[in-house]
């Protein structure tokens, strides 16, 4: 699809200056500026007007200088969520192994991801990704699920476990209908780092919708001690047309972390568990600059594949990557793939003693 169509989202836009890209009166399938468009028919494109994503200015393109989301509003904050893992309630098994229970639920939210504008999510916890379930190799799982929707779902985890553990239609308990729970219960293994998802069909719709989360299987002898964070990277189809994102962005919000940078120590190890969601467009990047980083793909061993300073990953691939920062000062990071990093997947590392 053709560029100028992809960045046919809002209305009235024009050049912000040095700001860069100015999201001015944004709404989407006809909904006027101050309306939630909840009832946003899927495949109703927005209208086309003359305006759209517009870009200007040397330094690049964000939202209008000085406006953000209402985080608040939305009930979940990107930058709280970057260092946020969840480890389940524990107690100890006959056999001496760790049982790890959570409960997830599904629910319909209208996210404004955007200034001024609102998308009617289908999520996880009522937050954009889901939560990041983190365990131990070899413990066991214990996973309830509460379709609070008003829509099928189910969750789907990847890793290794029983056919009728695996959250896709027509296999074991299939689909969780609207009111229903079901509990999936498996092994952890094998370690590294996955994802959980919605496989109901249209798939893609439920995983564009923000049907998504991260799931950390971390090795029996841990890792070395680190500033661990994860970033989701995905994007939001605000037109519903299947054909393409109007907006890029790592946990939730495009251009976050160009208004809050994330807040790094010199020479501290990060890690970081990078996952990509991204849906209606075949491949994603992550790039940082003024530094190189170590590779892990899947998290599933221990050795680095490479010490580069961009990777590419395909919907639903993965990796971990560990890097120091040896001088103070801000970094950006983004997508390799200008137009993403335009529409608001991009951000910026400070580093301070």
């Amino acid at each position: 699809m053709s560029a100028p169509s992809r960045r046919q989202l809002l209305i009235g836009g024009a050049l912000a200056g040095s700001a860069g890209l100015m999201m001015n009166a944004g709404r989407v399938a006809g909904a006027s500026p101050t309306e939630h468009p909840g009832n946003t028919n899927p495949g109703t494109a927005a209208p086309d007007g003359d305006g759209g994503v517009r870009h200007g200015g040397t330094s690049g393109a964000t939202f209008r200088a000085g406006q953000q989301v209402n985080h608040t509003a939305n009930g979940f904050h990107p930058t709280a969520m970057l260092r946020d893992f969840d480890y389940g309630t524990t107690s100890e098994l006959p056999d001496g192994r760790t049982l790890r229970e959570w409960e997830i639920f599904a629910a319909d939210e209208e996210i404004e991801v955007a200034p001024g504008v609102y998308f009617p999510a289908w999520t996880f916890n009522s937050r954009i990704p889901g939560p990041a379930l983190r365990c131990s190799e070899g413990d066991r799982l214990r996973v309830r699920f509460v379709n609070g929707s008003a829509h099928p779902h189910t969750m789907h985890f990847h890793g290794i476990h029983p056919a009728d553990m695996d959250g896709i239609p027509g296999v074991g308990r299939g689909i969780i209908e609207p009111g229903e729970s079901f509990t999936y219960e498996f092994d952890a293994t094998p370690f590294g780092l996955h994802l959980y998802h919605c496989h109901v069909n249209p798939l893609a719709e439920h995983i564009a919708r923000g049907m998504y989360g991260t799931f950390i299987v971390d090795p029996a002898q841990g890792r070395p001690a680190a500033d661990e964070m994860v970033m989701v990277m995905h994007g939001y189809n605000t037109t519903f047309d299947g054909q393409g994102n109007q907006l890029y962005a790592v946990n939730g919000i495009p251009f976050h972390h160009m208004h809050e940078p994330v807040q790094v120590k010199r020479g501290e190890l990060v890690r970081i568990y990078l996952v990509n969601v991204l849906e209606y467009d075949p491949i994603n990047s992550f790039h940082v600059h003024g530094n190189f980083f170590d590779y892990y793909p899947t998290g599933t061993r221990l050795e680095s594949s490479e010490f580069t300073d961009t990777i590419i990953q395909a919907q639903g691939q993965r990796g971990i990557c560990e890097l120091r920062f040896p001088y103070l000062g801000k970094y950006m990071f983004h997508a390799h793939k200008t137009e993403f990093a335009d529409l608001g997947w991009m951000g910026f590392f400070e580093v301070t003693e």
